[in-house]
């Protein structure tokens, strides 16, 4: 951390940290206590203590806070995430919490909120994160970084007021980035909604419709035809023989995409001799997560799970319309009927399933037009969704600059009211 007009000194000598106490000896044993686990803190500082369990479920192997305490996740990524807060207004002034929590108690020379944004200036993130001991995905601040990390430490009135600067500032660009994300939230609305409409209602709206009497479809227009999709696809059902073809998965948010293009920490077997393979144009239905929409066309040649069906669609579809209309939540929800298994989380679309299925069949030509129309509007909506998100990074880079500058004397807030 760099330098600044004001001494240092270690949180040692600043803090109690993980002050062990029995939370019985705080609290009658009849009462009941807010619980902290470790989703319930945000990145922003914000705290959920909505959760309440009595004392009597209190058992070793936990961290007690008081009001006035600021907590610090220890464990990866909730340490570079910036997990953290300053616990205020919990319920009979005392909880606990996760044991992946560090408490730090403010002692006499140093303000609760200003310590919050000490251990939240992503400088002391960084350090932290260079100090992290364990195995991967299980890595951990170690106390002694927590112990012997020095801060800049000025006056308790400047404290104060620094806190209070920081407070209202970073409380303006929160509200900015939340801005912002709603505003990535009502085009990806916008973008479902236009899918939904074009392939179900087509783009010319002033044609007669008639009803489908299909419940999931509702109207559609009067020229349009409908068929079971038992007519309309047929089961592929090749296998690779190396298995050294593009690995493809698919999802609900993306539908099938190479693998290789996402971040997947599921385990990959070591050969894939057998995987079934799949053409350009194929449709790709996950079976297990069907139920959710993971399914899709495939844009590319390539090979899936021998878990999964793939199906090629015959001569009357278009492969971006079909991958638009399979792709709908409301179709999610149709084939959900036709799948099996007993607990909802773990039903199953097999093909006898799906081919029971009823679908929209469009004139072809009027396929092709809707499947480029959506190209274009999704690549428009995108392409705002883009350019929102680097607005984004730019506040949050800004925010974690105001903090880091702030904290060391860079910027003067004697006079800002």
């Amino acid at each position: 951390m760099s330098t600044s007009p004001w001494p240092w000194k270690r949180l040692r000598f600043l803090t109690y940290r993980n002050v062990q106490q029995d939370i019985r000896s705080l609290v009658d044993a009849s009462s009941e206590v807010a619980f902290l686990p470790m989703h319930s803190i945000s990145d922003r500082g914000q705290i959920d203590l909505s959760e309440i369990r009595s004392v009597d479920d209190v058992r070793t192997g936990y961290t007690v806070f008081t009001d006035g305490d600021v907590v610090v996740a220890k464990i990866t990524p909730c340490f570079e995430n910036g997990k953290g807060a300053l616990i205020l207004g919990v319920p009979n002034g005392v909880g606990f919490g996760t044991t992946e929590l560090y408490v730090l108690r403010p002692g006499p020379d140093i303000d609760g909120k200003f310590l919050y944004y000490l251990t939240v200036d992503p400088r002391f993130r960084k350090l932290g994160e260079a100090c992290m001991t364990g195995t991967a995905g299980q890595q951990r601040v170690p106390e002694d970084f927590i112990r012997n990390t020095s801060v800049p430490v000025p006056c308790l009135p400047q404290q104060r007021a620094i806190a209070n600067y920081l407070d209202r500032e970073t409380a303006r660009l929160d509200m900015l980035i939340a801005e912002k994300r709603r505003l990535i939230d009502l085009l990806e609305e916008k973008r479902h909604a236009l899918v939904a409409r074009a392939v179900t209602r087509g783009l010319d709206s002033g044609v007669p419709f008639r009803d489908s009497r299909i419940p999931w479809l509702g109207r559609i227009p009067a020229h349009w035809q409908t068929e079971r999709a038992r007519w309309l696809f047929r089961e592929r059902d090749h296998r690779s023989e190396g298995g050294d073809e593009e690995l493809l998965t698919v999802s609900h948010l993306t539908g099938v995409t190479p693998r290789s293009e996402k971040e997947v920490y599921m385990f990959e077997a070591e050969t894939k001799q057998g995987y079934k393979i799949c053409r350009k144009g194929d449709l790709v239905v996950n079976t297990l997560w069907a139920w959710m929409g993971a399914m899709g066309v495939s844009p590319v040649r390539g090979i899936v799970s021998p878990a999964y069906n793939v199906y090629k669609p015959t001569q009357q579809l278009h492969g971006a319309y079909v991958d638009g209309l399979v792709r709908l939540q409301m179709f999610a929800e149709e084939v959900t009927r036709y799948s099996k298994g007993v607990w909802s989380s773990r039903l199953r679309l097999y093909p006898d399933g799906f081919f029971k299925t009823i679908l929209p069949v469009p004139p072809l030509k009027e396929q092709r037009e809707i499947a480029v129309f959506l190209q274009t509007q999704g690549k428009r909506l995108r392409a705002l969704q883009s350019t929102t998100a680097r607005t984004i990074s730019l506040l949050q880079e800004r925010r974690a600059a105001l903090i880091a500058t702030t904290l060391t004397g860079c910027i003067d807030i004697s006079g800002v009211a």
